[in-house]
């Protein structure tokens, strides 16, 4: 069991019926409810319950069998910078899983053997304030305010999100030693999917009648309607494997075969610009539903080492790996029913192509003095077919975006590792030098930049997990009874979307996304343990492990004007457009900046802002 309470509070000044009025020019004229009994609230917290059996059986010489559970329960709330005084209108995430398998091992001969796998898994997720989407503590649209102070002083979040997925897992491998120079290996896999997946907007049943405005009561539609997606499918994987490691006198070469087989078990409208037949037009424009076809691959792989004398080995591999897309990408909105509105739908497809990832790598092994080696590899992937949004007109001309395989990136570098160890003493030192590219770093990237009205990128930009440089190193200490290890990581800043202040000659220059890097960050943690007996018989260990050894503050995210996390730039502007009796501009700014660093067992930085007067527009760092 683990309560985590987090580091973020939050302060309870409001309560989700509290209404504030912040329009009128004249400060005395607003209006603020402030009913909360203004105490600390924690907004990052988890909580997490886990639960593991494992059973082992010898039986008849050769076989054994093992019986497995695994239960855990999750509940956490991620800081919402809105709701910082009004915490209590936040939605949690819930997830609870059970994992069920039998597995049978079966050594025939000394040479043959052989693994039987059953497995049944319920995932549920759930995201919402309360599970029951007609819980009568919902409270009416309008308390849901945060102009003028940037703060939401009442209201609650209400969109509602639960997803069941129950995998059925069958699995068989085959291990044969043939001879001296071959080891068979053979496999084959069936996995039975069953989604249940129901998405809801919360709304008011008297929406559109006169007294909307004074009466409440939750309500939701079914999947007809704009503000509901449910499905429920039962897509099926299948695979197999055959590979054959060859062992020579100087050399081993492993040779495989993969075979993928997905069906997704559903259908799609066989014309896009009528998806839903929202439009009644002629039977030419007008869509017919088709069985989605079944999606293969066939991937290839081999590797083979060489030794180089006694000291050194040289090693290769090339293989091809494929991906399915995420379920969401495949099945959401699965009415097929387009909003009115440009930009505002997404749509998934049944006929996406799975994420293709080929790799080349070869490296050298070589020992440099003895208990000390030296690995160093070359690696470059090719990813084909990933997941992108292109842009559908509908006969009306209403833009909606279909999830595709428009997009490419790839990734090449360099990775080095040192291993060296004297008695009780050893290390290990890594390195990564890696370069990653794409023509867009997010599934939406094309399609929000159109709704933006914002031209297409035509290039290859930095990926969002483009990190330049990882250098990660570890010393471990071991005696009898009590040792420690000391573990130090460094990461050069990843990408971000710089956005220059709208006085800025840049600010009208069409910036690509991912255009600057953040800051580097690195951290020490240290940990060490005993061993000890109890009356001679029982024994016992103590594990003190500290994180962050160094007080390290690193900068998670940073403000897209100024490239850091505890500077922003406010304009007078921003100071003259604040309204609140409760807080002033400037602790906006302060608070929302401090959110964005980690905390990590020491209190907050000072924060400097920076100031910046005339001109229009909002400053980087507001509520």
């Amino acid at each position: 069991m683990q309560d985590n309470r987090g580091h973020l509070n939050g302060y309870r000044i409001f309560q989700v019926d509290d209404y504030s009025n912040f329009y009128a020019d004249d400060p005395l004229m607003w209006y603020s409810e402030k009913t909360g009994d203004s105490t600390y609230v924690p907004m990052n917290t988890g909580n997490n319950q886990s639960l593991l059996l494992k059973l082992g059986f010898n039986m008849i010489k050769g076989v054994r069998l093992s019986l497995l559970n695994s239960t855990s329960k999750d509940a956490w709330f991620g800081y919402d910078h809105a709701f910082k005084y009004n915490p209590d209108g936040r939605i949690g995430s819930y997830k609870e899983t059970s994992y069920n398998a039998f597995q049978l091992n079966h050594m025939i001969n000394p040479t043959l053997f052989y693994e039987f796998k059953m497995s049944y898994i319920d995932n549920y997720s759930g995201s919402y304030l309360y599970k029951d989407p007609l819980d009568t503590n919902y409270v009416h649209g309008k308390y849901l305010e945060n102009y003028g102070s940037g703060f939401f002083t009442g209201g609650q979040q209400k969109n509602h999100s639960m997803l069941t997925v129950q995998d059925k897992t069958v699995k068989f491998d085959l291990t044969w030693q043939a001879n001296h120079r071959h080891s068979i290996k053979l496999g084959l896999l069936d996995i039975a999917h069953g989604v249940d997946h129901q998405w809801h907007t919360i709304r008011n049943k008297y929406d559109g009648e006169e007294s909307q405005d004074l009466l409440y009561e939750p309500e939701i539609f079914g999947d007809t309607t704009v503000y509901a997606d449910i499905y429920k499918v039962n897509p099926r994987e299948s695979a197999a494997y055959f590979q054959d490691k060859m062992e020579f006198d100087d050399m081993v070469i492993n040779v495989g075969l993969r075979y993928d087989v997905f069906d997704p078990a559903s259908f799609y409208p066989s014309d896009r610009r009528n998806p839903a037949n929202q439009l009644v037009l002629g039977d030419s424009m007008t869509s017919t539903y088709l069985q989605a076809p079944i999606i293969d691959q066939v991937s290839p792989r081999i590797g083979f080492a060489y030794q180089l004398g006694n000291q050194a080995v040289l090693h290769f591999s090339y293989g091809h790996f494929f991906q399915m897309p995420p379920l969401y990408a495949m099945y959401q909105n699965h009415s097929f029913l387009v909003n009115p509105s440009d930009y505002s739908t997404t749509m998934g497809s049944v006929l996406l192509k799975p994420e293709k990832t080929i790799t080349y790598e070869i490296g050298l092994w070589q020992e440099l003095t003895r208990g000390m080696s030296l690995d160093v590899a070359l690696f470059y992937r090719d990813i084909y077919n990933l997941l992108s949004t292109k842009i559908i007109s509908t006969y009306n001309q209403i833009e909606y975006g279909l999830y595709s395989n428009k997009d490419y990136g790839n990734a090449r570098g360099l990775e080095v590792k040192l291993d060296a160890g004297h008695g009780p003493i050893k290390g290990i030192l890594n390195y990564t030098l890696q370069y990653t590219r794409g023509n867009a770093d997010s599934p939406t990237q094309t399609f929000s930049r159109a709704g933006d009205s914002m031209d297409p990128v035509n290039r290859f930009i930095p990926m969002s997990w483009d990190q330049r440089h990882t250098l990660n190193g570890t010393v471990m200490f071991s005696a009898k009874n009590y040792g420690g290890t000391v573990s130090a990581y460094y990461n050069s800043g990843s990408p971000y979307t710089f956005m220059p202040q709208s006085e800025s000659v840049l600010s009208r220059i069409n910036l690509y996304p991912n255009n600057d890097y953040k800051p580097a960050s690195s951290t020490v943690d240290l940990t060490l343990y005993y061993n000890f007996k109890l009356a001679g018989r029982y024994h016992g260990k103590i594990d003190l492990t500290i994180y962050n050894l160094l007080d390290r503050l690193n900068e998670n995210w940073v403000n897209d004007q100024t490239g850091r996390a505890y500077t922003a730039v406010i304009k007078e502007t921003d100071l003259a457009s604040h309204r609140s009796d409760f807080n002033d501009y400037e602790a906006v700014s302060y608070t929302h900046l401090r959110a964005h660093e980690t905390r990590e067992d020491r209190g907050w930085r000072l924060v400097r802002v920076k100031k910046k007067g005339g001109g229009g527009g909002g400053g980087g760092g507001g509520g």
